[in-house]
């Protein structure tokens, strides 16, 4: 099946922009060519990743005709925010599992949802809670009141989801191909896995040879190496092929997963501020300043050629820097204590 061959609902401003980072290449003094992928600028309720996917999965849910769409997630979190406002969009409920959480930021936990300002009903959970049994029990609940509902998962990353990075990595390399460069690495913070899964299947489905790297914000490398691997051949065989990918295809740099969701390290809020004051660019402390603190450890390390033209990929994030203000604040003054020692 071709892309075109799937329900789709319009939701995001695309082609999203691809930008040259010419300043922060100057700052750096690197001879590689870099580049940004604005996907925080993709418009539904502020940006970001999600809405690429959310395409796809709202236009299934509403082939279904189906009523309702359940879906979990963390305090704060892109997917959440972007999906209630999917919701909205299409005139559907919108029903939130959160899980709270001690560590999601300045505000504490348990802050109000920024879902609920598009019309989803939020319900919080204890940590620790399995809330991929509690969804399963509520959608069984809304069948048996008669209510269709649709379920969406944690990021919106199964292979329907994914199918929104296939068509995104197809949309760069026009866009590349049109600015006369052609990327060969692309680099990007990774989770649940949806987004690096539909750039494989896409790039590979096209024949485009280009590497594409994930930063893992949570996971080890070998855990989140065989979730977007498992995922991509899911996506790729979705689209009516099955690429086989070499054990070395997927990309991952596990440097930044040890903190997992519990804010920003020294590095990460290095990397956020680099970006502001060099490209006017913002990024969030969780997710994608990560994915850019791990891609500015590559491009330092030499691991980009000086002939290379290099992506980095913005996830978007932006609104999660109003809840992290303490930790990034904190993460300046011993970046700033560092740089007094060192010196």
């Amino acid at each position: 099946m071709k892309l075109a061959d799937f329900p789709r609902v319009r939701l995001g401003h695309f082609p999203t922009p691809l930008e040259p980072m010419d300043n922060l290449r100057r700052a750096l003094g690197v001879e590689t060519r870099i580049f940004v992928k604005r996907d925080d600028c993709t418009g539904l309720a502020l940006g970001g990743n999600k809405t690429r996917k959310l395409e796809f999965l709202m236009g299934d849910a509403l082939a279904r005709e189906s009523e309702v769409v359940v879906t979990k997630g963390v305090p704060r979190s892109n997917h959440l925010r972007q999906t209630a406002a999917a919701a909205a969009r299409c005139d559907m409920d919108c029903r939130v599992l959160l899980e709270s959480s001690p560590d999601a930021g300045a505000e504490g936990e348990n802050a109000p949802p920024q879902d609920e300002i598009f019309g989803a009903r939020c319900e919080f959970f204890p940590a620790g809670t399995d809330l991929d049994a509690e969804v399963e029990a509520l959608c069984e609940k809304l069948r048996v009141d008669g209510c269709a509902p649709y379920l969406i998962p944690g990021g919106g990353s199964n292979a329907i989801g994914a199918l929104g990075y296939a068509a995104c990595a197809l949309e760069t390399m026009e866009q590349a191909r049109q600015m006369d460069f052609r990327p060969t690495r692309i680099v990007h913070a990774t989770d649940s896995a949806g987004t690096q899964a539909g750039l494989l299947a896409g790039m590979a489905l096209a024949n485009y040879r280009v590497c594409v790297t994930g930063v893992s914000v949570a996971s080890p490398k070998d855990e989140q190496t065989a979730r977007i691997a498992a995922l991509a051949e899911e996506t790729a065989k979705l689209l009516g092929a099955s690429p086989r990918l070499s054990p070395d295809a997927v990309k991952v740099d596990d440097r930044l997963a040890g903190t997992g969701y519990n804010g920003p390290d020294e590095e990460t809020g290095s990397a956020i501020e680099l970006l502001a004051r060099e490209e006017g660019i913002m990024l969030d402390p969780v997710c994608s300043g990560k994915g850019f603190a791990g891609f500015l450890s590559l491009l330092r390390e030499g691991a980009f050629g000086g002939d290379e033209d290099v992506v980095f990929l913005h996830t978007g994030g932006a609104l999660a820097m109003l809840a992290y203000q303490r930790e990034l604040a904190a993460a300046r003054r011993e970046d700033e204590e560092s740089c007094a020692r060192a010196a």
